[in-house]
């Protein structure tokens, strides 16, 4: 094991899992909720964390794709209702977003959009939350050591909940629990992470570490995602990319940009039902693009990371892998209508990912990339 203190606590490798019960009792939590969603249950993965834990640990499964205003009340009801005092969320950023909901609304008083970001609500999320641990069981959101939770609220608006105290107390991340993730689903939360990485080395902001950590985490994943989809046994390739994908999640509190701002609108249609890492694959190519000319000796950098040869297209490069992988070639393949385009302008426009980006983003912009990205 491999014991790293960078924002959180976390544990890092092959069968990390089994320190569960020992991290839960250290936080002083005795009747945890687990929240996972149907699909973790249905592999057998919530019973074997489940057996580490308590008789009688409350279960609450019913996390959606992308994590809802809605989900998070039910889960609180149950939090509530069975007595519980902390939490381990098991599962891909979906449940690990919902977990931290849950965690705010369990402490502090509703409703729940007094707390985005956008609104205002970041200096309302107090340190008074229960202890959280976050087990992925994939390697891309990042969320298990990140600041953020992005939930779809019942009007259908989006929105970044984000404060230091929304970090889990502890990651425990075993790729022994992302073994036999379908190749769809580790090309969506591989390239999710390469956003992320991406992403935060070319945020404005100044944070050096961020940024080695950032170039480090894409280094990884450019040479390991293929592998990893290619062979969903070969555990040194899931090691690397979940590391990959901590560090995305370690590195994006210096911001994220344009890519997120346009994927998080999309990520709350109610239809269709949009993949986080997904959208930002699609997207991703063509944003580089536009920021280029913004962002100095970057994209060399990014190069090297990456092993491209000076002076190659790094937008082609993501475009080639993307058709590798088996990703869509564009938003109307993912069954995004022309029409909701507009509202989704706006939402990008108030996103707080598009303060960090680069290029200084507007209405016009936006409504550029996400006609480029659409066909």
């Amino acid at each position: 094991m491999n014991l790293i203190t960078y924002l959180t606590r976390i544990q890092f490798g092959a069968g990390a899992v089994s320190l569960l019960a020992e991290e839960l009792a250290a936080l002083g939590s005795r009747r945890p909720l687990v929240i996972t969603d149907k699909g973790i249950v249905a592999t057998g993965l919530a019973a074997r964390v489940t057996a580490l834990l308590p008789d009688g640990t409350a279960v609450y499964d019913g996390t959606p794709g992308n994590p809802t205003e809605a989900a998070v009340l039910d889960a609180v009801e149950v939090y509530r209702t069975q007595g519980c005092d902390g939490i381990v969320a098991l599962g891909g950023g979906s449940s690990i977003d919902l977990a931290k909901g849950v965690a705010l609304l369990a402490t502090h008083p509703l409703p729940l959009d007094q707390y985005a970001a956008i609104l205002g609500g970041v200096s309302r999320i107090t340190a008074d939350m229960p202890p959280m641990i976050a087990i992925p069981t994939t390697s891309g959101t990042g969320s298990e050591v990140g600041r953020a939770a992005l939930i779809t609220l019942t009007d259908g608006r989006k929105l970044g909940f984000i404060s230091p105290h929304m970090i889990p107390d502890v990651a425990i991340c075993d790729p022994e629990l992302t073994l036999g993730l379908p190749p769809g689903l580790t090309a969506a939360t591989g390239m999710d992470a390469i956003s992320h990485c991406i992403e935060t080395f070319l945020s404005p902001r100044f944070n050096p570490p961020a940024e080695a950590i950032g170039l480090d985490g894409l280094a990884r994943a450019a040479r390991w995602l293929p592998k990893a989809v290619a062979d969903g046994a070969d555990l040194e390739a899931r090691s690397e990319m979940m590391m990959a994908a901590l560090q995305g999640g370690m590195c994006f509190q210096k911001g994220l940009g344009a890519v997120h701002a346009m994927s998080h609108p999309l990520g709350g249609l109610a239809a269709p039902r949009l993949h986080h890492g997904t959208l930002n694959a699609v997207i991703m190519p063509a944003v580089l693009r536009y920021n280029e000319a913004y962002c100095g000796d970057k994209y060399t950098r990014l190069r090297g990371a990456m092993g491209l040869a000076p002076g190659a297209d790094v937008a082609a490069f993501l475009d080639d892998l993307n058709r590798r992988l088996g990703m869509p070639a564009s938003l109307s393949a993912m069954g995004v209508p022309r029409e909701c385009i507009p509202a989704m302008i706006a939402g990008a426009v108030k996103d707080h990912s598009t303060a960090t980006n680069p290029r200084p983003m507007t209405a016009t912009d936006y409504a550029t990339l996400f006609e480029q990205v659409w066909e």
